[in-house]
């Protein structure tokens, strides 16, 4: 063993992950072998899917599929460069007016992964004499974004609005304080509280960008994502989304005025020198927007569904936390247990997702169990039945 590989086995997560695996409760990259709906097949058995971010159930639609197959008997497979010389489709363009016209914004740039958006678009909205100021319940995607900047990182309290102003008091006042921060927070699934962001925004000559990764197709007038939720958009300078969850495809966006988007199509990084999204992505995202603007009953059954389950959880004791949303965490505050409540949801049928550091607190350690508009009542009573019979097993709840 060299060098790096000695190296790399003392890294706590791969020891824990080893022995994880010789435990048999290993959690991770587990084989599904179909589509993903509520229910998935995994070694030749039907599972309940609790652990998937397919909010409007879309990802198994026939239409989405055939837009996706039209689009690669159009374009072909790929398009063998970047957005910024030979990548660029007619339907990049449409898909890109639809998007911004969509969060109410003048234009949008549409980027391979949802990662790239925000690794790419933050470190190129600030320079060394400014600031960008996160929650420090962000998303990996926005840590490393500013991990890339040159500008000075500062961090708030999660949902502390206090801590923000505290924060944003030490600022240059004549400089850009960029306030990056999730709509929906996706381990814990609670929300921003972006009303009282844009108040300290006006007060302190802030700029905010919102990741709506996990708002959009979920909150908002035809699922526009929580800065409509809230009736702020025109207050949100950035909104950034994802394909990958409500849209039922890969990639991601930013949506911001002209001057904004015209300045990053020319200088974000993972725009200019990433392969553009592939033509059955960037159909399958466009034609998952279409169905979601014209079917609100996806959205009514959505809540329907999440707010039954929720009060289901709370009945059977669970500690769900302050979620407002289709995340509903299932807290067991201990590493161990929570590796073992997934390994003996899966033996009962129920697929769910581990929360352990970084994504979150030693201290905090949940099940992360996520609802989609096609779950139905007799799936969640089954679900918390199987789960309440692990959770007490194990002596989390009573």
């Amino acid at each position: 063993m060299g060098l790096l590989q000695e190296k790399l086995a003392k890294h706590p997560f791969y020891s824990m992950a080893i022995d994880a695996k010789e435990r048999g409760i290993y959690p991770y990259f587990r084989q599904i072998e179909g589509k993903q709906g509520t229910e998935v097949e995994m070694g030749g058995q039907k599972v309940l899917m609790f652990g998937s971010n397919a909010y409007t159930g879309l990802t198994g639609d026939q239409r989405i599929i055939d837009a996706g197959c039209k689009a690669m008997q159009q374009y072909g497979t790929g398009c063998a460069g970047s957005r910024f010389l030979n990548g660029t489709l007619d339907i990049h363009v449409q898909l890109e007016k639809e998007l911004a016209e969509y969060v109410g914004m003048d234009d949008a740039l549409c980027f391979a992964t949802g990662f790239t958006v925000n690794s790419g678009v933050i470190p190129q909205l600030v320079g060394k004499d400014d600031y960008i100021i996160c929650d420090d319940r962000d998303h990996a995607s926005i840590v490393d974004g500013r991990r890339l900047s040159f500008a000075t990182q500062l961090r708030y309290k999660h949902n502390d609005m206090a801590d923000l102003e505290r924060v944003l008091q030490r600022c240059n006042p004549d400089s850009v304080k960029l306030i990056v921060v999730d709509g929906v927070f996706s381990m814990e699934g609670d929300l921003c509280k972006l009303p009282e962001i844009v108040e300290l925004k006006k007060k302190y000559n802030a700029t905010i960008m919102v990741d709506e990764a996990h708002g959009l197709g979920v909150f908002g007038r035809q699922g526009r994502g929580v800065c409509d939720h809230f009736g702020l958009t025109k207050d949100v300078d950035l909104i950034m989304g994802t394909f990958s969850k409500s849209l039922a495809s890969i990639g991601g966006f930013i949506a911001a005025d002209q001057v904004t988007i015209d300045s990053l199509r020319h200088t974000a990084r993972t725009y200019i020198f990433s392969a553009s999204c592939t033509p059955a992505a960037t159909a399958a995202a466009r034609e998952a927007l279409h169905i979601i603007q014209n079917e609100p009953q996806i959205l009514d059954n959505l809540w329907d569904i999440t707010n039954y389950a929720l009060k289901r959880f709370r009945e059977e004791g669970f500690e769900i936390g302050e979620t407002e949303s289709p995340i509903i965490p299932l807290y067991v505050r201990d590493m161990e247990k929570t590796f073992a409540v997934v390994a003996m949801a899966f033996e009962e049928g129920v697929f769910i997702n581990p929360v352990i550091p970084p994504a979150c607190a030693p201290s905090d350690t949940l099940v992360r169990y996520a609802l989609m508009a096609t779950h139905t009542k007799e799936q969640v009573d089954l679900s918390v039945e199987r789960l309440k019979k692990v959770f007490v097993n194990l002596g989390i709840i009573k």
